[in-house]
């Protein structure tokens, strides 16, 4: 198992910010190109103008995954002309908690020892063996993070929580593969948010859709537009005049959610809506039900649409679901949007069903 985790991390690079308060890309192994560094620079709080400290970011660019951890440097150590230094590992994975702790253990190197070659040595060991081992700075075993616990890790209750029956809004719009984009002034509160929200289709297990931590920059607008559903974090406001940009707005702190005008037919509300609605509510908030209950529950529910969905497409000619075939089937109304969206492609119903069908936590 290590040995395949293991061929998922891509990078470690170091930034620092001396006293002078320059903030330079200081060294990396083994490399990382012009756009992304620029990238990680803009993510790193080492470069913000705003005085907020960030012990710990992480994103997507590319279909690549940054970890980035942040430390304050106190006299004495080493690093005499370092105020702050952060360390980036980039990883084809989605972990925060398996490479948030081996971020810290390379920092613990580097303030002893003020040389990137003790962290290389433990990152190529890492790399190698799955693990590395230090009594003075701590030790790192890749097989101690799983990746469900990783899927599991936020909390589906806070988000049912926040937002009561719009939840269902949610849940549409990740089925439909729709574009999210989610607002907070706050960049810890959009990434604990946003990583939830791919737990409302759990059947897919696929949090490459989440890009939690994206700025207004030119570059990384590019790289958002070519995906075809996401789930994208802003911290500038200045993003809700972007209608480019999505189809369902989320306004994390108001707790408001908006539709755009061109995506209202297909995310139109019906019966069937309503009852997964009250089926995620009364899960959520029932206080004997664990959150991995709870996506389960919703998994359940989700398995008998498209059971019943994909049976119906079977029957139909080319596979295609008719208002008609609904109606016979005394299924609940779907819009002419929705039977025209990926939610009733045969191809992505099939794929679901296979997907849920699997479901395994």
């Amino acid at each position: 198992m290590a040995a395949t985790e293991t061929q998922l991390m891509s990078s470690v690079a170091l930034i620092e910010k001396d006293m002078n308060g320059d903030t330079l890309w200081v060294w990396c192994y083994p490399s990382v190109g012009s756009d992304f560094r620029q990238v990680l620079l803009s993510k790193c709080c080492l470069t913000q103008d705003s005085r907020d400290f960030h012990t710990f970011v992480f994103g997507q660019y590319c279909r690549t995954w940054f970890y980035i951890t942040t430390v304050e440097v106190q006299e004495p150590t080493a690093l005499s002309k370092v105020t702050h230094f952060s360390v980036v590992i980039t990883a084809k994975d989605f972990n925060p908690e398996k490479y948030a702790a081996l971020n810290r253990v390379l920092g613990r190197m580097y303030i002893k020892h003020g040389s990137p070659v003790k962290m290389m040595e433990a990152y190529v060991s890492v790399l190698t063996k799955g693990l590395c081992q230090s009594d003075e700075n701590g030790s790192f075993l890749i097989k101690d993070y799983d990746i469900r616990k990783a899927y599991l890790a936020g909390s589906i209750k806070d988000v049912v929580s926040q937002f009561g029956m719009e939840t269902i809004i949610l849940y549409t719009a990740l089925m439909l593969k729709k574009r999210i984009v989610v607002h907070h002034p706050r960049v810890e509160a959009l990434l604990e948010f946003t990583r939830v929200l791919p737990t409302l289709t759990w059947h897919r297990k696929d949090w490459s859709i989440v890009h939690p931590y994206v700025h207004l920059t030119d570059t990384e607008i590019e790289v958002l537009k070519k995906c075809p559903g996401y789930v994208a974090g802003f911290v500038d406001p200045e993003v809700s005049n972007r209608p480019d940009l999505f189809d369902v707005y989320v306004n994390l702190p108001e707790r408001v959610i908006q539709v755009t005008q061109n995506a209202k037919e297909a995310m139109a509300m019906g019966k069937l809506h309503k009852d997964i609605g009250h089926l995620i509510m009364q899960s959520a908030e029932d206080p004997e039900r664990s959150e991995s209950q709870v996506i389960m529950d919703i998994s359940v529910k989700t398995k008998e649409i498209l059971t019943n969905l994909v049976g119906l497409a079977d029957e139909c000619e080319d596979s295609k679901i008719t208002l008609e075939g609904l109606k016979r089937h005394h299924f609940p109304p779907l819009s002419r949007g929705q039977l025209d969206s990926f939610f009733l492609a045969p191809d992505t119903l099939k794929k679901d069903k296979a997907d849920v069908d699997s479901n395994k936590f």
